[in-house]
């Protein structure tokens, strides 16, 4: 009983170290971003058709999360 304890206090542990990591990858990210629009000056942002492509695959995975 005791090691099963052990176990769910660890993989708890270990879960709220990732998800701090990801928290603060998220927000290096939203940094980031707002750095990159910042040097656009407000002009609009062209991609090319395979851009398109593949930030649409990405969206389509992650589903109605954002």
């Amino acid at each position: 009983m005791v090691d099963i304890v052990c176990w769910q206090i660890l993989l708890v542990a270990l879960a709220g170290l990732v998800n701090r990591h990801q928290l603060e990858v998220i927000e290096h990210l939203r940094q980031e971003n707002w750095l990159l629009r910042a040097h656009l000056c407000e002009r609009r942002l062209r991609l090319t058709d395979a851009q398109r492509g593949r930030l649409a695959s990405g969206a389509t995975r992650w589903g109605e999360q954002f």
